[in-house]
C-alpha cells in the first residue's frame, strides 16, 4: 500500500496544487476531511471563503489560509450566514490561475470554483447543498429571522439553486462520502460520483474491552440529528447518558433531560476518546451522509445503536458492530437499550471493522482516484493508443 501511494505522490510532486473548502467556521466532519487533504498535501495552498481560527480545528493553526473578499466584511467570521447571497460570487472570484490541480472539499459552494483550462478540478462533495435541496423546507421553517425576511428567501434560494446546479458541473472528477450521498448527487445534479468513505482517526483512539455504566451520544446539537429522541428515551428509562457537543438545541435538550443525563459541552479529542472507551455503547439516532462519531466509537470497541438509514447502513454491521432501530422514535431507542446485551458483541471485532475507515485507507483510495482523474499514464503511450484507435477501422 505504501508503494502505491508513494508512487502516485512522486508523480504529483511537480504539480502546483491548491486545496479548497467552503469555509472554516466550525469543526465538523467536512472540516476533518479537509484536514486530511492538508496532511496528504502539506505543501498545497489552502483556500476558503471565510476563516475563523477560533472556531476551526487546531490542525489549521499553522497553515496559511487564503480567503475571499468576504473575510473583511463586518462580522463575517461569526455571522457568515448573513452573506449567503454573495457566496457564489466570492467562490468564482477565488483565483486558481497558478495551479495545475485543485482539490475541493464541499458541502455547498467550493464545488463551484472556476479553474483555468490547463488545470484539473477534483471535488470531494460531501452532499448536495442541504438548504437548497434535501432540507430546503426545514431550513426556512427553522430560521430565527423575522417573517418579512423569511418571506423573500424562497425567491433567493430558487435563484441560488440554478447557480448550484451549474456549479455541480464544473469539477472534472466527483467523489463523495457514501452511497447515500451518491444517490443524492445523481438525483439533484445528474452526475455520478465515486464513493470514498471519509477518514476516521482510528489510530489515535485507544481500544478498550472494559465498558462503564453510561451510554454516549454527541456531535453538533442541531435539530435534524434528533438528540431529543435520545434524551427522552433515557429520561423515561432513568439510565445514565452523557452527551457531548454544543449547538442551538442544547438549552432545549437540557430542559427535557432526566436526572441521570449529563451534558459535557465542547470537548477535545482526548476527552472524547476517553468517553468512547468507557461507554456501554454509542447512540446514533440521526440520518447522516456518513457519520464519523459512530465509527470513532467502534474504534474504541463500543457497539453502536443506530437508525439504519443513510450513512449508518454503510458503517454499522447489524449484530456484529451494533444494532439498527427500525423507526426514528424514542420508543425504539429505549427498546434497543433495554434489550442490549454486552455479551452479544466482541469489542476486538468491532475495532477491526472500524480500522477499515482509517486515514491510511482513505489516502490510498483518494490518491488512486486523483491518479485516474489525471490519467497519469505515460503521455506518449496514451497518444499512440489514441492514434491506434483512430486508424483501427482502416487496418482490419
Amino acid at each position: 500500500m505504501a508503494d502505491v501511494t508513494q508512487n502516485i505522490k512522486e508523480k504529483l510532486s511537480d504539480l502546483r496544487i491548491a486545496l479548497v473548502h467552503d469555509y472554516l467556521v466550525q469543526d465538523g466532519g467536512a472540516e476533518r476531511v479537509f484536514s486530511a487533504f492538508n496532511k496528504i498535501f502539506p505543501n498545497a495552498d489552502a483556500h476558503v471563503l471565510i476563516y475563523n481560527p477560533k472556531k476551526s480545528h487546531k490542525d489549521f493553526n499553522d497553515k496559511k489560509i487564503h480567503t475571499s473578499f468576504l473575510q473583511k466584511w463586518p462580522f463575517a467570521k461569526r455571522y457568515y450566514q448573513w452573506y449567503l447571497p454573495f457566496m457564489p460570487l466570492a467562490t468564482e472570484h477565488l483565483d486558481f490561475s497558478n495551479y495545475d490541480l485543485v482539490i475541493s472539499s464541499s458541502s455547498s459552494f467550493a464545488k463551484g470554483i472556476i479553474v483555468p483550462a490547463h488545470a484539473k478540478h477534483i471535488c470531494y462533495l460531501h452532499t448536495p447543498t442541504r438548504f437548497l435541496w434535501e432540507n430546503r423546507i426545514n431550513y426556512l421553517a427553522d430560521l430565527p429571522h423575522p417573517a418579512f425576511i423569511r418571506a423573500g428567501l424562497p425567491w433567493l434560494l430558487h435563484r441560488m439553486r440554478s447557480w448550484d446546479k451549474q456549479a455541480s458541473e464544473r469539477a472534472d472528477t466527483m467523489i463523495t462520502n457514501s452511497q447515500t450521498s451518491r444517490r443524492r448527487i445523481m438525483r439533484y445534479y445528474n452526475r455520478d460520483a465515486q464513493v470514498i468513505h471519509p477518514p476516521v482517526d482510528t489510530e489515535h483512539i485507544p481500544f478498550s474491552r472494559h465498558e462503564g455504566d453510561y451510554w454516549l451520544a454527541g456531535g453538533r446539537l442541531v435539530a435534524y440529528k434528533r438528540f431529543d429522541l435520545v434524551v427522552k428515551a433515557f429520561s423515561k428509562l432513568n439510565i445514565p447518558l452523557i452527551i457531548f457537543g454544543t449547538g442551538p438545541e442544547l438549552s432545549k435538550l437540557k430542559k427535557m433531560a432526566g436526572k441521570k443525563t449529563k451534558f459535557v459541552g465542547a470537548i477535545n479529542d482526548e476527552e472524547k476518546s476517553r468517553l468512547y472507551r468507557r461507554a456501554k455503547g454509542f447512540i446514533n439516532p440521526q440520518i447522516e451522509d456518513f457519520g464519523i462519531t459512530a465509527v470513532e466509537a467502534m474504534a474504541a470497541g463500543r457497539p453502536v445503536i443506530a437508525y439504519g438509514v443513510g450513512g449508518a447502513a454503510e458503517t454499522v454491521l447489524p449484530n456484529k458492530t451494533g444494532k439498527f432501530i427500525e423507526h426514528q422514535t424514542w420508543e425504539d431507542i429505549g427498546d434497543a437499550i433495554i434489550r442490549h446485551k454486552t455479551a452479544d458483541y466482541n469489542p476486538k471485532e468491532i475495532r477491526n471493522f472500524a480500522e477499515s475507515f482509517s486515514h491510511e485507507n482513505f489516502e490510498k483510495k483518494l490518491l488512486q482516484a486523483i491518479a485516474a482523474g489525471l490519467k497519469l499514464e505515460d503521455p506518449i503511450e496514451e497518444e499512440l493508443a489514441l492514434i491506434e484507435d483512430a486508424y483501427a477501422p482502416y487496418l482490419n
